[in-house]
């Protein structure tokens, strides 16, 4: 159900609508991809980085004190263990190798949280590739302490300064360097987006987290979740929970877009939700535009859910009915960020909040649909430590100013 086409096409989503100079690079990523999926020594060195690099399999945890709370049973996908502390850390490792094997000898990569970013310079440093992180200026700016992580791995973090200065943006600068170096320069796409290959091999790099937690709820438990939740920005932590629950049709699959100050308000980041059809950066998806079908500026407090696009698997998911998408506002992740951590001792990503917040928002139907609390499982794809300047500034705990 969930393979794409041999284009690339999630039903009428993804495909390829890049300058013609980057179809012959896409190629051989292509083949390079399919190669690797059939090769053991590939699969082989892939596993034994995850397993002992990454820290992978991450824990399935039973938050028994959010649980009560909540009035349901919560268990944590701790994605936020990982090395480099987020679920990026698998996709870097995957398109890092390949890279090697593509005989290629840089890596550029965009970031919006800064946690792409500090993966794919990690990743860099490990297999001895050149590493340039194109970051939009404005995040930066609130991800100050990755980009001096990034600076100290040997990453060169380049602001871009043009449009709304964020993730789109950083984006469109890594595509054009991408064109006028494609023959030594592998771009580490950060999300399960852009052109064919990028979304279903970004999907199968991170597909170990929903094979993972399939496994550890069945052992936990005795029998699969009522739901899972993730957040969605591009959609790679989303859709790597997703990927291995697609075929169980009574486990419900929730994506929680970032809903900003409200879909109302126009300030938001919810391409589905509030968004339309159209392209961007490479493949057919929802995306915020406007009646010209120029794209517009996305706003989330989460610089990791800064963008005004999704994957084109989730557009595809949401169509056919198999995952439900929901808006979650900037006020509703910031209290679920404060739950957690009060509740359970752990600061979660400000993106990972989204998730935990539309997971307590839909508590109340299942437990009435089923007769009894449900069992829901949410991928906490990152650590909060990169966003405490933001949650300061947000509950007043120190100045502006001061946080910079």
């Amino acid at each position: 159900m969930s393979q794409p086409d041999d284009k690339g096409h999630f039903g009428k989503y993804g495909g390829r609508f890049v300058p013609e100079a980057l179809i012959a690079a896409l190629d051989e990523l292509d083949a390079a991809y399919r190669k690797a999926q059939t090769d053991d020594d590939f699969q082989a060195e892939f596993g034994r980085l995850l397993r002992d690099y990454a820290g992978t399999p991450s824990m399935l945890y039973d938050a028994t004190r959010l649980s009560a709370e909540a009035g349901a049973r919560i268990l944590l996908k701790r994605e936020d263990l990982n090395h480099t502390g987020a679920h990026k850390v698998r996709n870097v490792l995957g398109q890092a190798l390949l890279t090697k094997r593509m005989g290629k000898t840089r890596l550029i990569a965009e970031t919006g949280a800064g946690q792409h970013g500090v993966a794919t310079a990690t990743a860099a440093a490990l297999l001895d590739l050149e590493c340039v992180i194109y970051m939009g200026e404005v995040d930066t700016q609130r991800q100050s302490l990755n980009v001096a992580r990034m600076k100290m791995l040997g990453a060169t973090v380049i602001p871009v300064t043009i449009g709304s200065r964020t993730l789109k943006d950083a984006i469109n600068e890594s595509l054009r360097d991408w064109v006028t170096t494609v023959d030594k320069t592998h771009y580490l796409l950060g999300t399960a987006a852009g052109p064919h290959p990028f979304p279903v091999m970004v999907r199968d790099f991170v597909a170990g987290i929903g094979t993972e937690a399939r496994a550890q709820v069945l052992e936990l438990t005795g029998e699969l979740p009522d739901a899972v939740c993730a957040c969605i920005g591009g959609g790679s932590n989303a859709i790597g929970a997703f990927h291995a629950f697609v075929p169980d049709t009574g486990v419900r699959l929730y994506g929680f877009e970032a809903g900003g100050d409200g879909i109302e308000t126009g300030r938001h980041a919810s391409s589905i939700t509030g968004g339309d059809t159209g392209v961007l950066h490479g493949a057919r998806t929802y995306l915020l535009q406007d009646e010209d079908g120029q794209t517009i500026d996305s706003h989330s407090i989460s610089a990791g859910l800064d963008y005004p696009g999704v994957g084109p698997e989730h557009a595809w998911l949401h169509d056919t009915g198999r995952a439900v998408y929901e808006p979650v506002t900037d006020a509703e992740a910031m209290a679920a960020f404060q739950l957690l951590c009060r509740t359970e001792g752990i600061i979660p990503a400000i993106e990972s909040s989204h998730a935990i917040a539309g997971a307590l928002r839909i508590v109340p139907a299942l437990t009435a649909e089923l007769g009894r609390p449900p069992v829901i499982i949410v991928n906490l794809s990152g650590r909060g430590d990169k966003d405490m300047h933001t949650a300061g500034e947000y509950f007043g705990l120190f100045k502006a100013e001061d946080a910079r």
